[in-house]
């Protein structure tokens, strides 16, 4: 989420890591079919990208705070750049209507930020920027795809964006809600903020759908909650177009990770990979610890 307040801003990590737990309140309503998980190695990312071709879409779903995960995006922007099947690059880390379409392939680092309105506080570009500008050095437009600020109240009181789920999917983002709020958010707010997470996956599947072109694969970055098959960007896009929902996967960091294992095999992605465990931080503590926090 790119225009989280900075006493929010570590949530969104923490709901990246938190997401996979909440699928267990779909096994009993919904059958998901359980990805295929590709082990680790660190050299076989062009094995992998072709492994999910031919794709109109493939959705990366990374977690914000696991650096090899940007890395990874940057290796399959390249993989399909140098052999001309990329069509665009979605981003989740900027707003919709932005874009480097009018820019030149040697246009500088300081040139596409301002073309996407780049949020550096929210989104560090040390991270994201190698991604992005394999892309524009390829003659590749890379497009902001997440909701405008400026929408978002009126997404908040729009009641129709408490349709497009099924009841089950939609109580499990209400929960993701309450969870990547610490908790602290009044009841009343839930509904309200839930809509929001629904409109900005509407907004990026109508991006990258908008993107895709025969005979090539737009690429879309965006957190692993955006790109879960059963809530997020997928639940919207139309069925003829062929979309592969990657779950980038750290950890787990801890030493019995039986159940969060049996969660993450409940959620709905084409294909996990897994990456090396960083460090799980209670991003929280700090908020609780604030006056007025319950």
């Amino acid at each position: 989420m790119n225009t989280a307040p900075p006493s929010l801003q570590n949530t969104r990590r923490g709901l990246a890591v938190l997401v996979p737990l909440l699928l267990v309140l779909l096994a009993a309503c919904a059958r998901v079919p359980e990805p295929r998980l590709f082990p680790h190695a660190p050299n076989d990312i062009t094995a992998r990208t072709e492994a999910l071709l031919p794709a109109d879409v493939i959705l990366l779903g990374e977690q914000h705070d696991a650096a090899e995960h940007q890395d990874i995006q940057r290796q399959v922007i390249e993989y399909l750049a140098v052999r001309g099947r990329l069509a665009a690059v979605a981003l989740e880390m900027a707003e919709a209507g932005t874009s480097t379409a009018a820019l030149k392939s040697n246009s500088t680092q300081l040139q596409v930020q301002a073309a996407l309105g780049w949020n550096n506080k929210s989104w560090p570009w040390a991270a994201y920027g190698p991604a992005v500008m394999a892309a524009v050095k390829a003659g590749v437009p890379v497009l902001g795809a997440n909701l405008p600020a400026a929408q978002m109240r009126e997404a908040m009181a729009d009641s129709r964006l408490d349709q497009p789920l099924p009841g089950p999917a939609l109580k499990a983002q209400q929960q993701l809600i309450r969870i990547g709020h610490c908790g602290l958010l009044p009841e009343d707010r839930i509904s309200p903020m839930t809509r929001i997470q629904i409109a900005r996956d509407i907004r990026m599947a109508r991006t990258v759908q908008q993107a895709a072109l025969p005979g090539k694969t737009a690429v879309l970055l965006a957190g692993s909650g955006h790109v879960n098959r059963t809530l997020g960007v997928p639940q919207h896009l139309p069925p003829g177009l062929n979309a592969k929902a990657v779950q980038l996967r750290a950890g787990p960091a801890t030493s019995a990770p039986d159940a969060r294992q049996e969660a993450e095999s409940l959620a709905a992605f084409d294909v996990v990979w897994p990456t090396p465990a960083v460090p799980e931080q209670d991003y929280c503590a700090s908020l609780k610890e604030k006056p007025g926090a319950k």
